[in-house]
């Protein structure tokens, strides 16, 4: 018995609720609406501030990894020159110099030349599947 009171009771303030609803009007819709505009407007500067903060974050954190690239690329650029330097030395005493000069610069625009033409080959690949052809009409 007490449960059904209670649940009536509830039921009535639901009818109550929705009477003075229905009383106020488009007071209330307004009323709502503002709120709705309020907490739009609360979001968006919420969402601002943390890409804000994201990009002031990512930005900071890429200076230091670019730095860290330059010295990577340095120290490999120094280990070719090294490697270079060591081949010529090594093929001097079985061509002469200008063997020697000749085998390491040949074999280095060989590899460059290969190195080129796959970097080639992937950007247009790349271009090929970012930019599709425009259709043709069909007439």
């Amino acid at each position: 018995m007490m449960i059904d009171s209670e649940a009536t009771a509830s039921t009535d303030a639901r009818k109550e609720a929705i009477a003075s609803a229905d009383v106020d009007g488009d007071g209330s819709l307004v009323d709502d609406l503002r709120a709705l505009a309020d907490d739009v407007q609360t979001a968006f500067e919420a969402e601002r501030a943390f890409q804000s903060e994201r990009a002031a974050f990512l930005l900071n954190r890429s200076k230091g990894i670019a730095g860290l690239l330059l010295l990577a690329l340095g120290c490999v650029y120094f280990a070719m020159v090294a490697l270079v330097v060591g081949l010529l030395l090594a093929l001097i005493p079985l061509v002469t110099v200008w063997g020697a000069l000749a085998i390491v610069g040949v074999t280095l625009l060989l590899l460059g030349f290969i190195a080129l033409s796959m970097a080639r080959t992937r950007l247009r690949r790349m271009q090929a599947a970012a930019m599709p052809p425009p259709l043709k009409a069909v007439p």
